[in-house]
């Protein structure tokens, strides 16, 4: 596949299901969770205050200091995690639309643009890289209680225990307010749990291929 054809159709995907998200956010929090869904509370993606507690308490966690944190609905990673792709991939997007069609562009804008929108794309792609297998790397494969891999974005589902250990905020408030029993499910069969750790591993090794590449691009031409 020559290489324009091939990088127009990442970047088709890319636009894809970013916008695809977009609808999805906005018909769950018109039509599925309106009822006890706030932009700013428990549920929301968006960073509060606790968020900021929650980092400090967890920080003086891992050096023993104090217990661990009770975390909500999202952890301050998770939503660091959301955010920084969310923003990424506006950055990769815009960026990656000035390459694609430059002419189109410097009509508007001066030819330095381009030059400038190839540094943000690349160095983007590093970074975002560079994030995945180091923080989030460690918190979705290395630590403890979640090692080697947290399947639950694969089965979409996780268990009362790690759910009260996980997200004990959120798992007494489901209970207090009648929510518990109607999430409830059967647990993930053998076949799923199996096809998640497969799938798993197999984007992870994707990914440490693509961070290769990525790392060739950056510092050898």
């Amino acid at each position: 596949m020559p290489q324009e054809l091939s990088t127009g159709l990442c970047a088709l995907i890319t636009f894809g299901y970013f916008f695809a998200h977009i609808v999805y956010v906005i018909g769950y929090v018109l039509f599925v969770s309106k009822s006890h869904f706030s932009i700013f509370g428990p549920e929301s993606l968006v960073p509060r205050w606790k968020d900021i507690k929650d980092m400090y308490h967890n920080l003086k966690w891992f050096f023993g200091d104090e217990p661990r944190p009770r975390f909500d609905r999202w952890t301050y990673w998770e939503k660091f995690d959301y955010w920084a792709v969310f923003w990424g991939v506006g950055v990769i997007g815009i960026s990656g639309l000035i390459l694609w069609f430059p002419e189109f562009f410097t009509k508007f804008f001066p030819g330095w643009v381009v030059n400038v929108a190839i540094i943000i794309h690349s160095d983007e792609a590093l970074l975002a890289s560079a994030f995945i297998f180091t923080i989030h790397f460690f918190n979705t494969h290395l630590r403890p209680e979640k090692f080697p891999m947290d399947t639950v974005i694969f089965t979409g589902r996780i268990s009362p225990e790690e759910m009260e250990y996980d997200r004990p905020v959120e798992y007494e408030r489901l209970i207090e307010e009648g929510r518990m029993e109607e999430l409830k499910v059967s647990p993930p069969s053998r076949w799923l749990s199996t096809a998640g750790i497969l799938f798993g591993y197999f984007l992870l090794l994707i990914g440490l291929i693509l961070l290769f590449l990525i790392l060739i691009g950056q510092f050898l031409y």
